[in-house]
């Protein structure tokens, strides 16, 4: 049995913001994470540009200078590969929490290591800065769990001269069928919503919409997906069924939270929105000295919380942990 003094579970930014932050009040906390740093951005699109400014994806008073305004995927992971190489980040790569319990006022927190092996640990603190890319949002349906169905796009490149149908109608979808486009793919575009959604990214909406208007990207709104095939995609638009042809399909649904670890630790969870129970001072939840930090906190309404506020919720959870091992 491992003891550690303050657990930090998630290597995201605002999973190391909060490590930067224990170190500043001598706390060396221990980072587990199923990946390595920075997983989700890691997993984003090979050319993602953030929507964020550079200066406000900084983390623990390090610069982050980029070529452009607007940094690029590859920028983001080399600035944080640095931050947690110049601040000697205890970070525990490809190890996944299995299960986190409590008793006696210490937390065991189980894990398995790259080799499968169960490693076990004793701590008094729990920092739950997991995110939420990790979790899609499943249609549920029949063929959704099919090999040429996706919930993650990289790039466009392999889908040249295919048949894909991108289903969403937020920006990962509208950025998924800009870059297949590109890429000489035949895209069709499937929402459910009756228009364009209010949250797109106001630079590329002209664009898509002039292909749409050209016909050179098929959009349906008001769109239920049914079911999936090998080949066709089924979905009903204003009562009428149509089987649209399909080599891919890329399900832009949305993610969500860890909402049954939460449960699981007896943090009180509101079913409707997924929003835990925390202090908004301390973000300590109504389980003693277990803390959320970054897009967990917002539940099923992920664009609430990004790296450039998230990543201050480490300061005041620090302080609170100071505070306490102070006083006791």
């Amino acid at each position: 049995m491992n003891f550690e003094e303050v657990i930090i579970v998630g290597s995201g930014p605002c999973g190391m913001s909060t490590a930067l932050e224990l170190k500043k009040h001598r706390i060396n906390p221990l980072i587990i994470e199923k990946g390595n740093i920075v997983n989700s951005i890691y997993s984003y699109p090979t050319h993602q540009t953030f929507f964020s400014s550079s200066d406000k994806l900084e983390i623990g008073d390090m610069p982050f200078i980029s070529a452009k305004h607007k940094p690029v995927r590859i920028e983001a992971l080399a600035y944080y590969r640095e931050v947690a190489k110049r601040n000697k980040l205890r970070i525990n790569a490809f190890e996944t929490v299995q299960d986190i319990s409590k008793k006696d006022n210490l937390f065991t927190v189980k894990t398995i290591n790259q080799f499968d092996e169960e490693v076990f640990y004793k701590t008094k603190y729990v920092i739950l800065a997991t995110g939420y890319y990790d979790q899609p949002n499943f249609l549920n349906i029949p063929g959704s769990s099919l090999p040429h169905v996706t919930h993650y796009f990289k790039e466009a490149h392999p889908y040249f001269n295919q048949k894909v149908v991108v289903i969403g109608g937020k920006n990962s979808a509208i950025d998924t069928a800009l870059e297949l486009y590109h890429a000489n793919a035949d895209v069709t575009l499937l929402y459910r919503g009756p228009d364009y959604s209010k949250s797109i990214k106001p630079w590329i909406l002209p664009e898509f919409t002039s292909l749409v208007k050209h016909n050179k990207v098929k959009v349906a709104f008001n769109a239920n997906v049914i079911e999936i095939r090998s080949d066709i995609i089924r979905y009903e638009v204003d009562q009428e069924i149509i089987e649209e042809p399909i080599d891919f399909v890329f399900a832009m649904t949305g993610y969500h939270p860890q909402i049954e670890l939460l449960k699981k630790l007896n943090v009180e969870v509101d079913l409707k929105s997924g929003r835990p129970e925390f202090n908004s001072d301390t973000y300590e939840t109504n389980v003693t000295n277990l803390y959320v930090a970054g897009v967990i906190i917002s539940g099923f309404e992920s664009n609430e919380t990004f790296i450039e506020n998230g990543r201050l919720h480490g300061k005041k959870i620090a302080s609170n942990i100071y505070l306490d091992k102070e006083k006791n």
